[in-house]
């Protein structure tokens, strides 16, 4: 279905404006289907970026100004979203042994469980979500998405 069937749009938009509306638009249902996968775990996207986050470290620690840069939606509270991770026994806290000042955040063995099991259905529903897609598309629309951050 196309973009204005879908937002019943009545009035010419502009190609600019649709390809940007068309984007944001997806953009909320592709998060509205990660965010009901992840409400069975007791997690928001939020959460889970951090969680991902922190396994890509591989056993090291990172800081919160670690989290933050890497987080994918950067206006979230990092502190707040780590508090409640470890509310749930998926994240730790400490004081970095060489800086005092610093405190560190690490996935706890319970959080990597959480990630071994989310895994396959991200991954299931990622592939459902681009299937219309070959790679060669997919290849180029990324590059596209690239260029559009420029």
């Amino acid at each position: 279905m196309s973009i204005e069937k879908d937002l019943k749009l009545t009035h010419k938009t502009g190609l600019e404006s649709k390809v940007l509306i068309n984007l944001t638009y997806t953009t909320r249902q592709i998060e509205e289907a990660l965010s009901s996968l992840l409400k069975e775990y007791g997690l928001t996207i939020q959460q889970f970026n951090v969680l991902r986050i922190l396994r890509g470290q591989q056993g090291k620690p990172a800081s919160l100004n670690c989290v933050q840069e890497r987080m994918v939606d950067r206006s979230s509270n990092t502190t707040r979203l780590v508090d409640k991770l470890i509310a749930k026994g998926l994240t730790n806290r400490r004081i970095c042994p060489s800086n005092r000042r610093k405190v560190e955040i690490e996935i706890t063995e319970k959080g990597l469980q959480i990630l071994s099991e989310t895994d396959p259905k991200i991954n299931a529903l990622n592939n459902a979500q681009v299937k219309n897609f070959t790679k060669e598309e997919l290849t180029q629309f990324n590059e596209f998405l690239d260029r559009l951050r420029e």
